[in-house]
């Protein structure tokens, strides 16, 4: 629910049934197992508990079963009160006033109040902190975020204030029609202060931490599961029907299909992409395919040649056959990608991009020529490392596009996995050539998939583009959705022709469920999938 409009008065929201569609639903004459207990895959290990410093799929799923924001997401995505009931913007559009429930309470029995909110979102800003999604909360336009993250200000002069136990003051720096969207990152969660000071980086540790959502942590054995265990102390205890909900991090997708089959594992996180007919005609009633807010990359390093040439990006963007990848190799309804902005996003119509219109035979003979005036040829081949996450679905992907490389320019790639904490810290130290990458949306707005490429975003390219950065200025301040989507276009434009990142696909989500779970949204294209939503029947 988008609170602001383009209106000059004051907007009040109020959900006075939250709880009604925030959590479990159990349809009438639904017969409830004896035993509320899930098993979820989560694909790989993660890298962090920490609401701070969560900035991967991974992460985030275990993170948003134990902790809340201001607002949440329902089964259909739309933004609902959680830890906030209310709030009101003023007419500016830059203030906006949250109040915070009064039954909110930690998993310790301590209550949740707008001081927590206010510390934890200092503490996501502050330099030294080194958060990763420290460039969300200026992105999301707070008052001085900006300055405190490149240390000119004083993290006390973040435009975060608590007014009294339950009422928290945000103000912007400058309208975002999005904001309340924004909320439903785990960056913007509250943390619990006497914790993370006691204890520092131990203090998501099963004997230190404490949660304020649905589940509290009782078990974290590193490469092998988390455990989470009901949290009656959360405001919306009586509506929770999971009682325990362990998540497994398995690479191996044949190995996680294998124990989805023998009823070890509930919901999947994925499953072997070779196996996608096979498991559609024998198991259509367990396969679902969702939308998703997803594109898949390759992201080039913008500091290190060959890419800082945009002939050479562009010449490896042209050359890879797109139908190839989501029709034969993939093969889930994925779309062929040439832009930056899933087409799932509400309200965004894609732009005509030129090289996006072209026959692949155009495509790459265009790249022919790119990489000739480069200087790239027979003589002075064209080569460099690629680097993914260690998954089998990522290699043969992999070896499927150096292929049409090889194969269409002369290209000769070294392929070269990573295990994935060791991989995130190479793109944060920028020490690669070319990586694998995936965006998914943290809201349903394109500014979540554009703002990643401005000058001051997450941005592991290094890419900076003054013309791109000012269609996204104009964007945030546009009177309309209209008038924003023409900006956007804009970026896309941008992009396509500096091409700091190669759009492969979008995603769809894709996951196996055993039959008796319920609550389980088929139709929200975030990756927001909580376990106090859902439910196992008889």
């Amino acid at each position: 629910m988008n609170v602001l409009k383009s209106s000059v008065v004051a907007i009040a929201v109020a959900m006075a049934c939250a709880a009604n569609v925030q959590a479990a639903e159990v349809p009438a004459g639904v017969k409830l197992a004896k035993v509320q207990e899930l098993v979820r895959g989560n694909g790989d290990e993660v890298p962090t508990l920490d609401p701070t410093f969560s900035s991967d799929t991974a992460s985030s799923r275990v993170i948003q079963d134990m902790f809340e924001g201001l607002v949440t997401e329902d089964l259909d995505g739309n933004v609902v009160p959680a830890l906030a009931t209310s709030w009101e913007v003023d007419d500016s559009g830059m203030v906006y006033t949250f109040h915070i429930r009064d039954d909110a309470l930690w998993s310790n029995g301590k209550p949740i109040e707008a001081r927590d909110f206010e510390y934890s979102l200092k503490r996501a800003i502050n330099p030294a902190t080194a958060a990763p999604y420290a460039w969300y909360l200026t992105m999301a336009q707070i008052h001085n975020a900006d300055a405190i993250s490149k240390g000119n200000k004083p993290i006390d002069e973040l435009g975060v204030k608590a007014i009294d136990a339950k009422t928290l003051q945000i103000t912007l720096d400058k309208p975002v029609p999005y904001f309340t969207k924004m909320m439903v990152h785990p960056s913007t969660y509250p943390v619990y202060k006497d914790a993370v000071e006691k204890y520092g980086d131990n203090w998501t540790k099963p004997e230190n931490i404490v949660t304020s959502s649905a589940y509290k942590l009782s078990k974290w054995v590193l490469n092998e599961r988390i455990v989470l265990e009901q949290n009656d102390r959360y405001w919306n205890n009586d509506k929770t029907v999971i009682t325990k909900v362990t998540y497994l991090p398995i690479q191996d997708l044949t190995a996680e299909y294998n124990r989805f089959r023998t009823g070890e594992i509930d919901i999947t996180s994925s499953f072997p992409l070779e196996q996608y007919n096979a498991i559609k005609k024998e198991r259509p009633n367990e396969l679902l395919t969702m939308p998703s807010l997803g594109t898949y990359y390759y992201l080039f390093n913008m500091d290190k040649a060959p890419f800082d040439d945009a002939r050479v990006r562009k010449a490896l963007a042209y050359s890879i056959d797109r139908n190839v990848v989501t029709d034969i190799i993939l093969g889930q309804g994925q779309l062929p990608a040439y832009s930056v902005t899933p087409p799932s996003v509400a309200g965004f119509d894609a732009p005509e991009l030129a090289w996006g219109e072209l026959s692949q035979k155009e495509r790459n003979q265009k790249a022919k020529e790119l990489l000739t005036e480069a200087g790239y040829g027979p003589s002075n081949p064209l080569e460099f490392e690629l680097v993914y996450n260690t998954s089998e679905s990522h290699k043969k992907l992999a070896l499927v596009v150096s292929s049409m490389w090889k194969k269409n320019l002369g290209v000769k790639v070294e392929l070269a996995n990573q295990e994935w904490k060791t991989f995130l810290q190479k793109l944060g130290e920028k020490d690669f050539q070319l990586a694998r990458y995936a965006w998914v949306g943290d809201y349903n707005e394109a500014s979540t998939f554009l703002s990643y490429f401005e000058s001051h975003g997450m941005n592991y390219s290094g890419w900076s583009n003054i013309d791109y950065d000012k269609a996204m200025a104009n964007a945030i301040k546009a009177p309309d959705n209209s008038k924003r989507n023409q900006y956007y276009q804009t970026a896309e434009q941008v992009f396509a022709q500096e091409m700091p990142a190669i759009p492969l696909y979008f995603y769809t989500r894709s996951v196996l469920k055993q039959t008796k779970v319920g609550g389980y949204s088929k139709v929200n294209a975030s990756d927001a999938r909580f376990t106090r939503d859902m439910y196992i029947t008889q």
